[in-house]
């Protein structure tokens, strides 16, 4: 089972998503004012649809739609563009679609974006909610603040890799911290092949050197662990198998092993931890125990039925026995106890009978003779 976990959708229509009446001229548009259809566009959905056939075709069965949203999320201005599309593609069987919400943190954002309790109702629609740090200050904060368990837990932080220099430090307390609270450090293959990631801007002449170096120092970081690696690919030609990713991603220093999960076992295991975004404190539902039918058989069932007569019968037994017990002990004494006793006796009664003949030896002695 192969993972990919960022397939960017397509740019939602600006144009037919933001008509506005003349009551409501100026103000932004709503969520409910967007409909499915005024959304995307057929040729976009076409164009979306043979990527994700290409994908299939290559290996992936699980496949994570991307909504970015930059700056801040506001809830009057926020449209979940996922359910609509999710709509009107076309089912495959075999494959698992996944809704993620990535945000972009940059200057304007630093002083909040959005992820608060009061407007959680509008991330619980997402499987998985990323986090795009631009900053040293919004670094520090996803990976100490918001990858810790609630209901508006950040699993994925992804780093702007084809900038031509990381805008922060990867502190090893920081990143340690990160990886505590079971985030994941995302690495999108998509700027080894020259394409730019959506959330970086334009590619240039300098975006494969830029990804080599900013994806060799999260290696370095994070020791390989905690490592996931994704397409963020917008176009077809760019998109690779799962064992071609692999390959490439050894070249940063990963052991083939770690190469090989950061596609299959550490993507399963973030699915599933934000699965606990949902439950109270992240705890998952209580386990029940199943019998199987096997066990179910006779003697358990009447034992099963019959529970009070069982103790019963012991407690008789037992009873039974401290007392057979305790008879024997007041009235049978062993014979090897007796004859130990007696063997006793008799010693010291010996042991007196010759005191006194010596005592009376020893007076007949110390008498003079003449008396």
């Amino acid at each position: 089972m192969y993972f990919d976990l960022n397939v960017p959708i397509p740019q939602p229509t600006q144009s037919t998503a933001q008509v506005q009446s003349k009551k409501g001229k100026g103000k932004q548009p709503s969520a409910s004012t967007s409909t499915a259809g005024s959304l995307f566009t057929p040729s976009q959905i076409t164009a979306f649809e043979t990527r994700l056939d290409l994908l299939v075709q290559l290996g992936y069965t699980v496949i994570a739609l991307n909504q970015t949203v930059y700056k801040k999320v506001e809830p009057k201005a926020f449209v979940n563009a996922l359910d609509p599309l999710l709509g009107q593609l076309r089912k495959r069987q075999g494959i698992i679609y996944l809704k993620r919400l990535t945000v972009v943190l940059d200057e304007d954002s630093e002083k909040g974006f959005g992820l608060t309790n009061a407007n959680a109702s509008l991330f619980t629609a997402y499987d998985i909610i990323a986090l795009h740090p631009t900053t040293e200050t919004t670094f520090s904060l996803a990976c100490l603040t918001h990858t810790a368990p609630s209901s508006l837990t950040a699993h994925i932080l992804s780093l702007p890799l084809t900038l031509p220099r990381l805008p922060f430090r990867m502190k090893h307390k920081v990143v340690r911290a990160a990886l505590r609270n079971g985030a994941v450090f995302e690495i999108n293959y998509t700027g080894a092949l020259g394409g730019a990631e959506e959330t970086d801007g334009g590619g240039g002449a300098g975006t494969k050197r830029n990804w080599w170096a900013g994806a060799r120092e999260v290696v370095r970081v994070t020791k390989g662990k905690g490592v996931v690696v994704s397409g963020g690919v917008t176009g077809e030609l760019e998109l690779r198998a799962p064992r071609d990713v692999g390959n490439l991603i050894t070249f940063l220093g990963l052991p083939q092993n770690l190469a090989h999960d950061a596609s299959t076992t550490t993507p399963k295991s973030l699915v599933l931890r934000a699965q606990t975004r949902k439950t109270y404190r992240a705890v998952f539902s209580e386990p029940k125990v199943i019998i199987p039918e096997s066990f179910m058989s006779q003697p358990i069932l009447e034992s099963v039925a019959e529970p009070d007569t069982q103790i019963a019968n012991s407690l008789q037994k037992f009873a039974e026995g401290m007392e057979t017990d305790s008879s024997t002990r007041d009235v049978q004494v062993p014979e090897s106890k007796k004859r130990r006793r007696d063997d006793d006796q008799g010693a010291l009664q010996a042991d007196r009978t010759i005191g006194a003949k010596k005592k009376k030896k020893s007076k007949e002695v110390s008498t003079p003779s003449g008396v």
